[in-house]
């Protein structure tokens, strides 16, 4: 049975980041999925951090925050911003939050949070899936083709370029080169 959404999953997985190289969201997004406050969220956590291993939750470095601030709106420290750096919860850490919150509204975006986890997964294992099959192809044409076929390798090299994923990890942050 499937049931409608609640909040389009493109901004659930809008809020999914990459990092340390794990799909993670952050306490500030849970919280506002699930409608708690950040400090509220973080409470809870707090009271239950034998539930959240590393690989279901960690705080972000000074460097891996710094690096977001330039995505993510933020008020200043002398006026209710930030005192600790956040927590980025995996797949896992998303679900385990939503059950010690014990709300409904907890419990419905939990599946949403997941679904998205889910989706986004899926689209990562299809691109990997085209590029091993189109490598396979290669690898038969350069062996039943002319040693020196120019032609074909070119050919061979912007389909490369034109189906190579986009780097695992988002770019964050200003960058000028």
């Amino acid at each position: 049975m499937k049931t409608e959404s609640i909040v389009p999953a493109e901004r659930i997985e809008s809020r999914i980041l990459i990092i340390r190289g794990q799909r993670v969201m952050l306490d500030q997004d849970l919280a506002a999925l699930y409608e708690v406050s950040t400090g509220r969220l973080n409470e809870a956590l707090r009271r239950n951090l034998n539930r959240f291993p590393e690989d279901f939750a960690f705080r972000l470095t000074n460097e891996e925050w710094k690096s977001l601030i330039s995505q993510i709106a933020i008020s200043n420290k002398g006026r209710g911003g930030r005192r600790k750096l956040p927590m980025a919860f995996t797949e896992h850490g998303a679900l385990m939050l939503a059950n010690i919150l014990r709300s409904e509204r907890a419990a419905q975006m939990s599946i949403e949070v997941i679904r998205a986890f889910i989706h986004l997964r899926r689209l990562s294992a299809s691109h990997e899936a085209l590029a091993k099959e189109a490598k396979e192809i290669k690898t038969f044409v350069l062996k039943h083709s002319h040693a020196n076929d120019q032609e074909f390798r070119q050919v061979w090299t912007a389909i490369e370029k034109l189906s190579t994923p986009p780097a695992e990890e988002r770019r964050i942050g200003f960058r000028v080169d």
